[in-house]
C-alpha cells in the first residue's frame, strides 16, 4: 500500500465519529440495543452501547426482563468514557430507579448532547418500568437532556394533561420542558389525523408534518432518538438533526418488514435521513 493511500485510509478512519446508546437488548432484534446500533451504522457513525436490561421478547410480547445490576452498568458505562471520543448520547429503556442514578452519575462529568427516550410500555403493550422509574427520571436525568422525545401516552404522564391535539401537545411540551431537559419532541404517533410532532426548545413551538402510515412498528421511537442522537454526533444542530432522524423513520416505515408472527418491524438500516 502506498503511503498517499495510507494517508487517506487513516483520514478517513480519524472521521468516524462516536454515539452511545445506553438501552436494554431486545432479543427479537427489533428494539433496544439493536435498533440503536443499525440506526448507528447506516447513518455512518460507529455505535457504543451500555446495556442495562436483558429482555426475552419477540414481535408478540415480551416474557420477562432482567435488569443488569448497577455495578455492571457503571462498569460499561466507564469502559466506554474511557477510551472514546463520545459526540452523543440516547437513553432507552432505563427500568428502574437505581439504574437512572448509575446512568446519571456516570454521566455527570460529561458534556456530549444526550437524547432521552422516557421508555415506559413496549409496542406489544408490556410495561418496561417499575414504579419508581418515572421520578427518578425526572428529578437525575432530565437536567442533562438536550432532547427528550416521549409520544402520546409518555408525555400524558410526564406533564399530568391530557393529550387529544396538536395545541395540548404543545402544551405537553412546555409542561414537560419545565422539568428541565434543553427540549422535548413530543411524538404525535398516537393520535388521529395528519401526523404532526411539535419540538419545543423554550423559545420556538416547530410543528413537524409528516405522512401517516398505518402501522405500529416494533422499534420506531428507539430508531427515532438513537437517529437523532447519530445526527448529533455528526455536529448538526439539534433542529435539523430530528429532522433528518424523522425522514429516516419515515424511510423505515415505508421499507418495515415482517420478521416475526407479531407486529412489523422497522426498517432501521435504511439510509432515508441525508
Amino acid at each position: 500500500m502506498t503511503r498517499v493511500r495510507l494517508k487517506r485510509r487513516v483520514l478517513l478512519s480519524a472521521q468516524v465519529r462516536t454515539a452511545l446508546t445506553i438501552a436494554g437488548s431486545d432479543s427479537g432484534g427489533g428494539a433496544g440495543i439493536q435498533a440503536d446500533l443499525k440506526s448507528f451504522a447506516s447513518i455512518g457513525v460507529h455505535g457504543t452501547s451500555v446495556i442495562t436490561c436483558v429482555t426475552a421478547q419477540n414481535t408478540r410480547a415480551v416474557d420477562s426482563i432482567f435488569a443488569i445490576p448497577t455495578a455492571e452498568i457503571r462498569k460499561q458505562l466507564r469502559a466506554v468514557l474511557d477510551d472514546f471520543d463520545v459526540r452523543a448520547a440516547k437513553t432507552g429503556m432505563l427500568y428502574s430507579a437505581g439504574i437512572v442514578r448509575a446512568v446519571a452519575n456516570g454521566l455527570r462529568r460529561t458534556s456530549f448532547p444526550l437524547v432521552v427516550d422516557p421508555v415506559m410500555i413496549a409496542t406489544v403493550g408490556a410495561r418496561l418500568e417499575k414504579d419508581d422509574f418515572q421520578a427518578a427520571l425526572v428529578d437525575r436525568l432530565f437536567d442533562r437532556a438536550a432532547l427528550v422525545t416521549p409520544n402520546r401516552y409518555e408525555a400524558e404522564r410526564l406533564s399530568g394533561l391530557p393529550i387529544r391535539d396538536v395545541t395540548s401537545m404543545e402544551a405537553a411540551a412546555r409542561a414537560i420542558r419545565r422539568l428541565g431537559p434543553q427540549a422535548v419532541l413530543v411524538k404525535g404517533g398516537h393520535l388521529k389525523g395528519p401526523l404532526v410532532d411539535v419540538l419545543f426548545d423554550g423559545v420556538r413551538m416547530v410543528r413537524l408534518g409528516g405522512r401517516r402510515y398505518r402501522k405500529a412498528l416494533h422499534g420506531a421511537g428507539c430508531t427515532l432518538a438513537a437517529s437523532t442522537a447519530a445526527y448529533l454526533a455528526l455536529g448538526h444542530p439539534l433542529l435539523e438533526s430530528v429532522r433528518r432522524a424523522r425522514r429516516k423513520v419515515a424511510a423505515g416505515f415505508r421499507a418495515s418488514y415482517r420478521a416475526g408472527h407479531g407486529v412489523e418491524i422497522i426498517n432501521s438500516q435504511i439510509t432515508g435521513g441525508r
